[in-house]
């Protein structure tokens, strides 16, 4: 699986070849930074953040920032980075599990019971042992970025696990997202975020899942206007580095790199928060909270626990040792 991941990627990012690769010739350093960040979202603020800090340093870096998807989508990003045509680029997990497919276990339904807890397993037992693959693949972490919990959404209000049986479940083309979906018993529908709107238009799909800030205000909350708050999985993005580009750069430039994102517990409150405050604009923006209470919660879990062994064998490689390692973090929290 890996291999064949490895060979979709390495035909994908022609976009990507076209920022710049070579010296900046005056003794700079080229440093293009790749994206897809929507223009006011917590994560474009980050990278305001980050630029005005390189910006401001007196270390010779020739910043590019290209994060509006000047470069493509995800996959061609993660294509540009491993070939060194993009340095830094911020991307989900979900795109980066192509190459490391351990990180769809961060996806497990309900893995996590909250906030507290996945911050907990992430920063004491999951991040090193990911962070080790993903540098086995010419990838260096610079920040792990929480987008927020995964909901439902669907045109109608459908609470109950057994409402979507049989109903057009969208998904990404990640393992996680179509075993979750499976799991319901849906009529699994595998698309782009692009396609998401024209097919709720058209009727092409009933419902699917994301975090907030990729329902609320993007289109879909106005098509599909009921969002289950079931929390199902922590969705999280990635900023990384090529490891061999990271490697050749002088210490003083790395720490500037490393200290120009804002810090993990600051990028956590900052998109709770905001995620927070789109909840509460739901009037707003035209749709309506569904908070299922503990007793529908629980059915929502007995019906998908079955996509965790799913999940792990069609990620494979090592994903069971890195699900192994979050139960005893998610066991040790839950025991402190």
């Amino acid at each position: 699986m890996r291999l064949t991941a490895l060979l979709i990627i390495l035909t994908t990012g022609l976009l990507v070849g076209c920022a710049p690769a070579d010296d900046a010739g005056d003794g700079r350093i080229p440093l293009a930074v790749g994206g897809t960040e929507v223009a006011g979202s917590p994560g474009s603020e980050n990278w305001q953040q980050f630029q005005a800090a390189v910006e401001a340093s007196p270390e010779p870096v020739d910043l590019r920032m290209l994060i509006r998807g000047q470069l493509g989508s995800e996959e061609q990003l993660l294509s540009g980075l491993r070939r060194g045509r993009v340095q830094i680029a911020s991307m989900s997990a979900l795109a980066a599990s192509a190459l490391v497919p351990e990180l769809t276990v961060l996806y497990a339904p309900f893995l996590f019971a909250d906030e507290a807890e996945a911050d907990h397993v992430l920063d004491k037992h999951l991040a090193e042992p990911l962070e080790a693959l993903l540098a086995e693949q010419g990838l260096h972490v610079l920040q792990w970025h929480e987008i927020g919990f995964h909901h439902v959404y669907a045109r109608e209000p459908l609470l109950e696990p057994r409402d979507y049986r049989n109903r057009r479940f969208r998904v990404s083309n990640s393992i996680a997202a179509q075993v979750f979906a499976q799991s319901l018993g849906s009529d699994v529908i595998s698309m782009g975020f692009a396609d998401v709107v024209p097919a709720l238009q058209t009727r092409m799909i009933d419902a699917g899942e994301n975090a907030v800030p990729y329902y609320a205000r993007t289109g879909i909350a106005e098509q599909a206007p009921h969002l289950m708050l079931t929390g199902h999985a922590l969705g999280m993005n990635l900023v990384l580095a090529n490891l061999d580009w990271w490697q050749s750069q002088p210490p003083e430039v790395r720490e500037l790199l490393t200290s120009a994102f804002p810090a993990r517990d600051a990028i956590r409150r900052q998109v709770r928060a905001a995620n927070a405050a789109e909840l509460e604009a739901a009037d707003e923006i035209g749709f309506r909270v569904h908070l299922p209470d503990e007793a529908t919660l629980v059915r929502w879990r007995e019906v998908t626990a079955p996509a965790h062994e799913l999940l792990l064998q069609q990620a494979g490689g090592q994903s069971r040792e890195i699900y192994a390692t979050a139960l005893a973090g998610r066991e040790a929290w839950r025991s402190r």
